[in-house]
């Protein structure tokens, strides 16, 4: 027998790792096949208690994963539920991604995302992949107006639930905030603290139906409450040198009525807050109220006072209104469904006077 060189190591076939299989479960769990492939294709609740802790417990022994995409193309289902969102930067968006992403797990679906970073042709391509891999469902925070590639998955009977964002032209639900009470509660605080004149902060508004909604009902509350205010539209990070100035201009006008600004959402509450550091202005005295709750909202001076968002709630509603399946009777019409945002006041809104009381 030959020698090889010193440190050569001699090579060893190898094989693929072998997966187990699905009878292969049902043989350790000690039950039929059946049982075994409705815990794993979504009708467990068909199963006992019992059988579903044995099923469970053999697939971990053997580290047995069903292969949910052969299951899709042979019966139609993939288990797949599919998520559009427009910015995948913005806290809001994460926030109710995590609260989908577990309400599809405990109904034993899987999420597949996709960020169309705020683009309309990311989001026709985004929109075709997931048509491609079969989603069962699907929640859209729209960038665009997609309405014709979204009413097409519609008519082929793919569930969707739009998150946040209304479009015109397609028959969907949906689930998000409650802007109009958001504004109210946001212009009831301001003036119980004692600001009188008021800056809305938003980014665009033309595309985004909440942006829209929020706008118009921040200029409507106004004069009913005494107040006077004027808004200021800009995209935070492309003009951070105009944010800056827009804020500027409105404190250093005449008047002595304390003055507040209202963020419309956690991108433009950051942006906001790094101006006012820029600009050297102390919160309290000058007020700033943002719309999403963030966590480094507590930490900044004394705490910026925000309207928390029930992500995780809008979350699993989005779910839920999409695995929805029609009665008998037919299927439901259309409908919305808000949540009512929660103020957490901290010391941003409240003026040094009321300190010192």
């Amino acid at each position: 027998m030959g020698t090889f060189p010193s440190g050569f190591i001699t090579p060893m076939p190898t094989t693929p790792p072998r997966h187990a299989t699905i009878l292969e479960v049902a043989r350790i769990a000690g039950v039929s096949k059946t049982s075994v492939s409705r815990y794993f294709g979504g009708e467990r609740e068909r199963l006992s208690g019992a059988l579903q802790e044995r099923i469970a417990a053999a697939a971990r022994h053997l580290g047995y994963r069903p292969n949910q995409m052969a299951r899709g193309l042979k019966g139609g289902h993939s288990r797949l539920i599919g998520m559009l969102v427009a910015d995948i930067r913005n806290p809001f968006s994460v926030a109710v991604m995590h609260g989908v992403e577990q309400a599809c797990r405990a109904r034993g679906f899987s999420l597949m995302v996709c960020n169309t970073d705020n683009d309309p042709s990311q989001e026709r391509d985004h929109l075709a992949l997931l048509a491609a891999y079969r989603v069962e469902g699907l929640v859209v925070n729209a960038a665009g107006s997609p309405d014709r590639e979204l009413q097409a998955l519609v008519d082929q009977g793919t569930p969707l639930v739009l998150l946040d964002r209304e479009l015109g032209e397609v028959e969907a639900e949906v689930v998000g905030l409650d802007n109009a009470r958001a504004i109210d509660m946001a212009l009831d605080h301001l003036g119980s603290q004692g600001y009188g004149e008021l800056l809305y902060i938003s980014q665009p508004p033309e595309q985004v139906s909440s942006r829209r909604r929020r706008l118009e009902r921040f200029r409507q509350g106004l004069a009913g409450r005494g107040l006077a205010g004027e808004a200021l539209c800009l995209e935070p990070e492309a003009c951070n040198g105009a944010l800056s100035e827009g804020i500027a201009t409105f404190l250093a006008r005449p008047g002595r009525t304390p003055r507040a600004l209202l963020c419309a959402n956690g991108n433009v509450t950051l942006a906001v807050t790094r101006a006012l550091q820029g600009l050297g202005i102390r919160l309290g005295e000058t007020g700033l109220l943002g719309i999403d709750e963030l966590d480094w909202c507590e930490l900044v001076g004394p705490g910026i006072s925000t309207l928390a968002q029930p992500t995780a709630m809008i979350g699993q509603a989005a779910v839920d209104r999409l695995l929805h399946r029609p009665d008998e009777a037919g299927e439901m019409p259309p409908r919305h469904l808000h949540f009512q945002a929660s103020l957490i006041p901290r010391g941003s809104t409240r003026l040094p006077s009321q300190e010192r009381s």
